[in-house]
This record gives structure tokens, C-alpha cells and sequence, in this order.
């Protein structure tokens, strides 16, 4: 069984499986239509979705909606995502698990509004100040626009973090045939409510039954609550102790600041995700991630099953990008690695549509990697367009023969 559908009604059909009952947003090519899906379809289940009157407004409406217990979601563009930044490090300081999509299209300023870039990958890593870590997902097909929407949704319960799915103009607006099949389910957490705490516990006061910003261990993200419960919660976004208050205490801001970067960093194996498509004695390693990544799919296929071109075939190998934050360190080495821990990848080849925004990651964990290995690194090369147009599988299979 088949339907026929674009990546925006399968990211809003993901949300709503995944028990979204909050929506707000603001009009922006190409990001609207998901802004429409939900006006319309949240009222039917009882849910909220807001139109709101810009896009720091639409943030804010989300933090407080996620922090009185709603499930939430926005979505914007490159020029809203800038709008965004302010809020978004409050969602981080303030530990609020929401899900924000990224249309991508071309920058700078209002560059390309129906134009399809992969404009804003280190933007999102890197734009809220202090830069701490953050989880971006990014599908590379609609059937993974469902399912990395509701692993989204998941991972924000799990660490109670603002997470990222990023997409493009092309890949939110063009329609595709789809085998049913192909949808996976990623299970969606429920969100957990933090019990009283006995009265008698130590740093407890008289008038509290909860402390909002406990963590124990440090790793691990502080019981939820939601506003208007049973408990006094505080929301700040400036440094605070478990209570809420604002102290400059440096053991207990130093404390805050390790458990808002370790609750990401310890638990990369929790968040990484890749798929690996890795053929032995390979020479040359292709990565992409996103609607770059499909003609990459497209090109490794040709190259191993058109029999015309058996005779002379190259080995390859290619790896799609699904987390694009953190870097998945791992996944990259071991798709280098032979069995015998030693690489036989001479050249990388990264596919993107910017001037080599993630290539970058990729030499820092491959330059790495060889320096400890006491080995050359290989060639680290890229595939990048800017100038509107979509990566075509002839630019993939040029590297390949190359």
C-alpha cells in the first residue's frame, strides 16, 4: 500500500502520533504549510495551535506551554531561527523539552524563501550564547520526516531539551509516493511526573514539597513538574540553585553549567543515529544527510547494480547522517574502520548545500581519529551548492570516478 504525501503533513502527522497538543508559529516560507497542518488539525483531539505575532512570540508561547505540561512543537525558517536564538538558550537554561522544525532554505538574511539550502547547521548548534549542546535530527526521506519526528519528541522528553529537526524546502514541500511500509514507529515516551518529596528532606523548605532543579546524578536531567501543580516551581533563565533562586554560588553555577553540557555529551550512544550502507575494501566514504543524501543513495546504487558498469565498479561505501547533533563520532570511525581497525578509505567525499558547514565536523573527527592511530588520514573533500539547485547523483558519481 501506497500514499502519496509531502514531508510537512508527515512531520505533523508524527507529532500528532506523538501526542503533540501544542502548537505556535508564525508564517514563513517555506515552514508555513506545517503552521497549517496544525491550526487545523489540533483543535479536532483538543489541542492549541497559535498563530502568533512573531516568532519571538511563538518560542516564548512554547516554553511556557511546555513548562505547564503540554507536548510542543513550532516550526521556522532560517530568518526565524535567528528571531528564535534568545529563546531557545532559555529553553536550554530552563530545561524544557520542546520540538522546534528548521524548513531550510537560503541565506543569508532572507535569502532564497522558496529555495532549498542546507543553510543553518551550525547555526543551530552554535546560536544560543554559551553554545551549549543541543539534539538535531534531520530526515532524508518523508517516511523519516514521521519517524525522527516522533524520536524528537522522545529525545526532548528524555533530556528535557529543545530538539531540532531539520529540514528543507524541498524535502518539506515536494510530494512523494510512500510504501506504508516503510513508516517506522519510534515509541514516545510519556512524560514523568516528579512525586512529592518526604517532608524532612534535607534542603528542603517549609513551604516546598519539590526541589524544580535537582539532578542526581549529574548527567541526568531534574524531575518534571509542571506549572500550576502540586509544587512551587521557579523558572529563571540566569544562573540558579535547586530551588529556582539566582545565586553566583561558583560551585553551584559550575554545577549547573557541567550538568546542562553532560546530560548531552555522556549520552551520545542514546542519540546517535546513522544509516550505513558499507561495502568491503571501499576506497571512497560519501556522506550526506538530508534530501542531499537521497541522490547519494541514488548514485551508490547505479554504481553496484547497473550491470553495465560491473566490470569496471568501484567499491564504495556511504553513510547518511540522521544526527546531525552531537556528531556522530562513532559511526563516522567505524564506517573508516576495516575489521582490522585499520582504515582502507583513502578519500571522503561530505555532500551538502552550503559552503561545507558540516564537512568541517567530519575532519575533526577524522583527523583526530588518525593521530591517535599514527596513521595518514584520508582525504577529506566535499560536494557543495549554493546556488539554488538540488546535489544531482552526476556530481556523487563524478567523486566516484574521479
Amino acid at each position: 500500500m501506497r500514499e502519496f504525501i509531502d514531508g510537512a503533513t508527515a512531520i505533523a502527522r508524527g507529532a500528532l502520533d506523538a501526542g503533540c497538543n501544542f502548537f505556535a508559529g508564525y508564517p514563513i516560507s517555506p515552514a508555513t504549510p506545517l503552521l497549517l497542518h496544525m491550526v487545523r488539525e489540533l483543535p479536532k483531539i483538543g489541542g492549541v495551535a497559535i498563530q502568533a505575532e512573531d516568532e519571538i512570540g511563538s518560542l516564548s508561547m512554547c516554553v511556557g506551554a511546555a513548562m505547564t505540561g503540554a507536548r510542543v512543537l513550532t516550526a521556522t525558517s532560517g530568518p526565524g531561527l535567528s528571531l528564535y536564538s534568545e529563546t531557545i538558550g532559555l529553553a536550554i537554561m530552563g530545561e524544557v523539552p520542546l520540538v522546534i522544525v528548521d524548513a531550510q532554505r537560503m541565506g543569508p538574511a532572507t535569502g532564497g524563501a522558496t529555495t532549498p539550502a542546507q543553510a543553518d547547521i551550525q547555526f543551530v548548534r552554535w546560536g544560543n550564547s554559551g553554545g551549549y549542546p543541543i539534539i538535531a535530527l534531520c530526515p532524508s526521506s518523508v517516511a523519516e520526516c514521521y519517524s525522527l519526528t516522533r524520536r524528537a519528541f522522545d529525545l526532548a522528553e528524555r533530556f528535557r531539551v529543545p530538539v531540532f529537526l531539520m529540514t528543507d524546502k524541498d524535502m518539506f514541500l515536494s510530494m512523494s509516493t510512500v510504501e506504508v511500509d516503510d513508516y517506522a514507529y519510534p515509541p514516545v515516551r510519556a512524560r514523568a511526573i516528579a512525586a512529592p518529596l518526604p517532608t524532612g528532606t534535607p534542603g528542603l523548605r517549609p513551604e516546598e514539597t519539590f526541589l524544580p532543579w535537582r539532578f542526581e546524578p549529574l548527567d541526568q536531567p531534574p524531575d518534571y513538574s509542571p506549572y500550576g501543580g502540586e509544587h512551587i516551581v521557579r523558572f529563571t533563565g540566569s544562573s540558579h540553585d535547586e530551588h529556582g533562586m539566582l545565586t553566583k554560588d561558583p560551585v553551584k553555577v559550575g554545577r549547573l553549567n557541567e550538568h546542562l553540557w553532560r546530560k548531552i555529551e555522556d549520552h551520545r550512544d542514546e542519540i546517535e543515529l546513522v544509516s550505513a550502507d558499507l561495502q568491503s575494501g571501499a576506497r571512497t566514504l560519501l556522506i550526506a544527510y538530508g534530501i542531499t543524501a537521497r541522490a547519494m543513495t541514488e548514485t551508490v546504487n547505479t554504481f553496484r547494480h547497473n550491470s553495465a558498469d560491473r566490470a569496471g565498479a568501484r567499491a564504495v561505501s556511504s553513510l547518511t547522517i540522521q544526527s546531525l547533533w552531537p556528531v556522530p563520532e562513532r559511526a563516522i570511525l567505524a564506517a573508516l574502520q576495516g575489521s582490522d581497525g585499520r582504515s582502507t578509505v583513502e578519500r571522503v567525499v561530505v555532500a551538502e548545500m552550503n559552503h561545507g558547514q558540516y564537512r568541517q565536523e567530519i575532519e575533526h573527527v577524522i583527523y583526530a581519529w588518525a593521530a591517535r592511530a599514527r596513521q595518514a588520514p584520508p582525504e577529506v573533500t566535499g560536494v557543495m551548492r549554493v546556488d539554488g539547485d538540488l546535489i544531482t547523483p552526476g556530481q556523487f558519481a563524478e567523486c566516484i570516478l574521479d
